[in-house]
């Protein structure tokens, strides 16, 4: 069952969206803790920016694409934590509609006060190069 943080009952149509932010609940659940030995610190967290990016892709398109779920219900998602605001709000903006995770341009994790090399389009990169975001474990998130 979705955990909901408070008392307030879901609004109309959480029916459209609990089966599959249920999924995404149990995804986070079976992330196996049991497979940090030899990996790497930062990779431990990659699966868990990689199921926080698809639960608030899945609500993204719900609300801006498909137009399926009322703006109560997507607040109400997004209040109870089934969802990263800040990573769709980024979305919204030209040049950020397919960003991974907020970690890759914040400048400050960077040496250089640069944003993440996955955020460098494919086409300024070396095509025998295959990158891998040490944040998050993208692959590349330009537009």
């Amino acid at each position: 069952m979705v955990r909901t943080y408070t008392s307030i009952p879901p609004p109309e149509g959480w029916e459209i969206v609990k089966d599959r932010l249920e999924e995404f609940e149990k995804m986070m659940r079976n992330i196996d803790k049991g497979l940090h030995q030899g990996r790497k610190k930062n990779e431990l967290m990659w699966p868990i920016f990689q199921i926080n990016h698809l639960r608030s892709r899945y609500l993204y398109n719900l609300y801006y694409i498909d137009k399926s779920i009322n703006k109560e219900l997507y607040e109400y998602c997004l209040k109870q934590g089934h969802g990263d605001r800040e990573l769709i709000t980024k979305w919204k903006k030209p040049g950020y509609e397919y960003l991974c995770c907020m970690n890759c341009i914040t400048n400050i994790n960077t040496n250089y006060g640069t944003t993440c090399i996955c955020r460098v389009p494919k086409a300024d990169l070396n095509n025998n190069i295959s990158i891998e975001c040490s944040n998050c474990g993208c692959t590349g998130c330009s537009s």
